[in-house]
């Protein structure tokens, strides 16, 4: 075997497709595979929390350079635990051996725990969320109606009691402020959780820096990568998107709808779901999982991954420090 060939391919499908036909013939080895999986989406998973830590300022961020980034980290994962990673591996392997052997079982451990979903609250009263039922909320009345210029005195939303803003990146407590008003009010004629439609423009736009732009170069309010198709007749604007063709991205020029506000992107979006049938269940849902895979499901995306995307973005750090303050 050539060293190229020992190396982890995160792109190598056909590996898992043997690992699994492994398990299935209960062949010893896969056991150790398996664990080397598992560890290898532990790392991927700090790899990530640590890009979501990190400020992104650069002049060359974008939403393709964040692909990209993210499949180097799967890489990474892939190779770190090939080389003996975190030693995770070994434990898992050794607790899955017991189980193997009857001397004990996981039984209902969950390897990975299922992430909680926010609390819903009735629109227009504040937002608590688990754990902080005694710290302030998070009222529509308390959110600005312009974000903060840069250098300015104002605060994240529901920080002003404290006058610190915590660990939040700026440009997610930003952008909450921002769309927060116009977020509720189209959770008022859907029914779907504020939180979760800003989660979903956070991940269309990258926190809003990432909205497809006019020929002038006027922004386009197009928070939710809404296509400007033939029925159409509003402006347009263009902008270098990435799909997926049979599970593999491809770089495009693509027309987007393009709006007078933020407002009126979010009274689209909302028109969107409500008017198209395959998306009746992300009307009805009201579990961040939920939302998203239903999303998915009604074919908002190519992307094979966009619903694990979206939800993590709901049930992130970032969104929530962002909405506590």
């Amino acid at each position: 075997m050539t060293p190229a060939a020992a190396t982890p391919n995160v792109f190598d499908l056909s590996s898992l497709a043997t690992l699994k036909g492994a398990v299935k013939q209960d062949d010893p080895k896969a056991l150790k595979a398996a664990a080397r999986q598992f560890e290898a989406l532990f790392l991927q998973m700090v790899l990530k929390s640590m890009r979501d830590a990190t400020p992104r300022e650069g002049l060359f961020d974008s939403e393709q350079t964040r692909l990209y980034e993210s499949l180097l980290d799967q890489q990474l994962a892939q190779v770190m635990s090939a080389k003996g990673g975190t030693g995770l591996a070994a434990l898992i392997e050794k607790q899955l051996s017991r189980g193997k052997e009857g001397a004990e079982t996981l039984g209902d451990l969950p390897l990975v725990p299922v992430p909680r979903s926010l609390r819903l609250s009735p629109a227009g009263t504040p937002l608590r969320l688990p754990g902080n039922e005694g710290t302030p909320g998070f009222p529509v009345e308390g959110i600005p109606t312009q974000p903060a210029a840069p250098g300015a005195s104002g605060t994240a939303p529901g920080a002003a009691a404290t006058g610190q803003g915590g660990d939040v990146p700026p440009a997610a407590r930003e952008f909450v402020s921002r769309v927060w008003r116009d977020a509720a009010e189209a959770s008022r004629s859907t029914g779907i959780p504020a939180q979760f439609l800003v989660a979903h423009a956070a991940l269309e736009t990258g926190w809003g820096r990432s909205e497809p732009r006019l020929a002038d170069g006027r922004s386009s309010h197009n928070l939710f990568g809404i296509k400007a198709g033939r029925g159409w007749t509003g402006p347009v604007a263009e902008a270098v998107t990435t799909e997926y063709v049979d599970g593999q991205p491809q770089r495009q020029v693509e027309r987007f709808r393009a709006y007078g506000s933020y407002a009126e992107a979010f009274r689209d979006y909302a028109s969107l779901l409500q008017g198209n049938p395959r998306y009746a269940a992300a009307l009805q849902a009201r579990d961040g999982n939920a939302f998203a895979q239903a999303l998915q499901r009604g074919g908002y995306a190519t992307d094979p991954l966009y619903a694990d995307k979206l939800s993590r973005v709901i049930h992130g750090n970032a969104l929530r420090s962002a909405l506590q303050g």
